[in-house]
């Protein structure tokens, strides 16, 4: 991370490095399953509770580049096929970006995080990005909430994520050992209630 900022010539030498592994690593992928898939999962966690983990020009200049390169080419081998990143935390001023480099799908939509709120999420970017996560708060509301406050926190985000198509529910992160069982059923009660488009 330090060397993004302090040392730039080797930070790029060994982006383009991994970029040419996960370039070959794509086309024997794709020439071994490209017929049988839908969607390539893409993992790169870009953001914390409180904003991106790297200044947002960082981000522009040296990782989106980068990332467009090997997504639109997962795009040109195989339109039908949706790129999928799972990038966790404060990324909304990533998420222009993002999209522009070819995601398709954001996960897991993490609501707690600062400037993640699901309305502003869904005005900004619901036309451009199907969210499959921000179903259910899994640091706060899951946990520690009553089954009824589950259910109508989840019941609410399925409303602002659903319209105009474009969510796949999930709870934002892994469901932990510490959540009481009935949560869990209250989450998926509401989503039994409220799933049909």
């Amino acid at each position: 991370m330090m060397d993004l900022a302090g040392n730039r010539s080797f930070a790029e030498a060994l982006l383009d490095k991994i970029l040419e592994n996960h370039l070959k690593n794509l086309q024997l992928f794709l020439d071994a399953v490209g017929d049988y898939i839908q969607i390539i999962q893409m993992g790169g966690d870009l953001g914390t509770q409180n904003g991106p983990q790297i200044h947002p020009d960082l981000y522009y200049e040296l990782i989106q580049p980068r990332q467009e390169i090997l997504w639109q080419r997962i795009h040109q081998k195989k339109p039908d096929v949706a790129v999928f990143l799972h990038c966790c935390g404060a990324i909304y001023d990533l998420i222009p970006g993002i999209i522009d480099a070819g995601c398709d799908v954001l996960n897991p939509v993490q609501i707690s995080a600062k400037g993640m709120d699901p309305k502003r999420l869904k005005q900004a970017f619901g036309d451009r990005l199907c969210f499959w996560g921000g179903g259910c708060d899994t640091q706060s509301i899951l946990p520690f909430a009553t089954p009824e406050e589950v259910y109508e926190h989840t019941l609410e985000n399925i409303d602002i994520f659903k319209p105009g198509a474009g969510f796949v529910f999930c709870q934002v992160h892994n469901i932990q050992h510490n959540v009481p069982p009935e949560n869990v059923v209250a989450m998926y009660e509401a989503v039994k209630d409220n799933w049909q488009y």
